[in-house]
């Protein structure tokens, strides 16, 4: 049985791995273009919680089973250590977050118009070529 600790380090690692696939997803988006079905809603998913100053439903998930454990915080442990100050940077006032979310968002912009034009010049090639 998973105990409570193991489990709440399990989220710390979901949700890093959610915001890392939400920051520099777009970019293996150039490679699988289908995951895009997949990216596009996650992003709309952080940029919102960014522009809105909501919680991911992660956190609190993860804050529950901290506390099942009878852990007061955030201390000991390497996940702890290394991963929850990127993810819950101190620090972070509302107009760092409105700036993320703004960033986040241009970043994804930027990459999905390269796909977009990458694609659209595939496509065009490849209807010149079924003329010849």
């Amino acid at each position: 049985m998973i105990t409570a600790a193991l489990t709440a380090d399990i989220i710390v690692l979901l949700h890093f791995a959610f915001i890392l696939f939400v920051s520099v997803g777009g970019v293996l988006v150039l490679r699988w273009p289908r995951l895009a079905w997949l990216h596009l809603p996650c992003v709309a998913w952080g940029v919102l919680i960014e522009a809105t100053g909501g919680i991911c439903p992660l956190t609190p998930l993860e804050m529950r089973f901290r506390l099942a454990a009878g852990e007061p915080g955030y201390s000991g442990d390497f996940i702890d250590r290394y991963l929850l100050p990127i993810i819950y940077p101190s620090g972070l006032t509302r107009g760092v977050q409105i700036g993320l979310g703004i960033a986040l968002l241009l970043f994804n912009l930027i990459i999905y118009a390269f796909a977009w034009n990458r694609r659209r010049k595939t496509l065009t090639q490849d209807a010149e070529t079924r003329r010849k």
